[in-house]
């Protein structure tokens, strides 16, 4: 154990290509010279690195804020689905994963836990990389002794198990909805408007969605309760969460896709669920109103 966490250990490019240097280098300062702030544990997954959908400037500005003791990459960090398909892999998906090795080597306890789209990662399970320790699970220990399974989740999505071709329908026809929500904050941007996630407006609204999401965090909370955990933190679904079911604290750190949203934990153990597109929307607001008092002072 280390840091707080059950691990289940040498090193190679397992990528398939040489990453160049980051464009935008990491800084342990704020644009103002603030501190960034500092957590025990964050956990971050569904990033989908090598897809247009993936929003890299947005998680570069929460790596750029945020600092932690532990990393979780709680699964499908690569799209390996899409990769096949076409190539895809733009300067700002290096600078993330700069920043994730970057952590690593400054001593944050990095663990990576591959989903169902970058599963060929699977097969290091149990070794460690650039100092990024892979790993199929892990029983993360809480500041105040709290016993937490976290997985990516997709062991308990029927549709992947057994209907895998439907999940790859499903993939393509999400990745369209993707490219119409670029399109809409795109639009939004130029209008001064804050980031707004048109699929997860619409998972909310659709009956069978809403069904499939309380289902899954049944079933995961009920796994995870059997194991003998007193919670689970998990990813999969690209939607965050925190909710007590039965006697299990379940916990799904979202995505940075659509939602933006990261699972931290305080020093003291309590859990929070950082949505990042209100943080950025709420830091430009007082840097505008900062402005405002500047030059009605002046």
């Amino acid at each position: 154990m280390k840091n707080g966490s059950d691990l289940e250990a040498p090193g190679a490019d397992i990528l398939g290509f040489t990453l160049p240097r980051p464009a935008r280098p990491t800084t342990p300062l704020h644009a103002d010279g603030e501190r960034r702030r500092h957590y025990r544990t964050i956990w971050i997954s569904d990033v989908h690195l090598g897809t247009r959908g993936c929003n890299a400037a947005m998680l570069i500005d929460f790596l750029d804020h945020v600092d932690s003791d532990i990393l979780y990459l709680v699964g499908d960090m690569i799209d390996g689905w899409q990769l096949k398909k076409r190539f895809y892999w733009p300067a700002a998906h290096n600078d993330v994963v700069w920043r994730l090795l970057k952590r690593a080597k400054r001593g944050t306890q990095v663990i990576y836990i591959p989903g169902n789209h970058d599963e060929v990662f699977r097969q290091f399970a149990g070794m460690n990389f650039g100092g990024v320790a892979i790993r199929r699970k892990a029983i993360h220990r809480t500041a105040d002794g709290r016993r937490l399974l976290v997985l990516h989740g997709d062991e308990f999505d029927a549709i992947t198990l057994a209907h895998r071709w439907l999940a790859h329908v499903g993939d393509t026809a999400y990745t369209l909805l993707m490219v119409l929500n670029r399109w809409v904050n795109g639009a939004r941007r130029r209008l001064g408007m804050p980031y707004w996630s048109l699929s997860k407006h619409a998972k909310a609204k659709v009956k069978n969605a809403v069904a499939f999401i309380s289902h899954f965090e049944e079933v995961v909370a009920h796994a995870a309760g059997s194991r003998g955990v007193d919670g689970v933190v998990c990813g999969h679904i690209h939607t965050a969460e925190m909710r007590t079911i039965g006697k299990v604290a379940y916990y799904n750190d979202g995505d940075w896709v659509e939602g933006c949203t990261a699972l931290v934990e305080q020093h003291d153990g309590t859990m929070e669920l950082l949505h990042w597109g209100d943080e950025i929307a709420a830091r430009n607001a007082a840097e505008a109103a900062a402005t405002r008092a500047a030059a009605i002072a002046a």
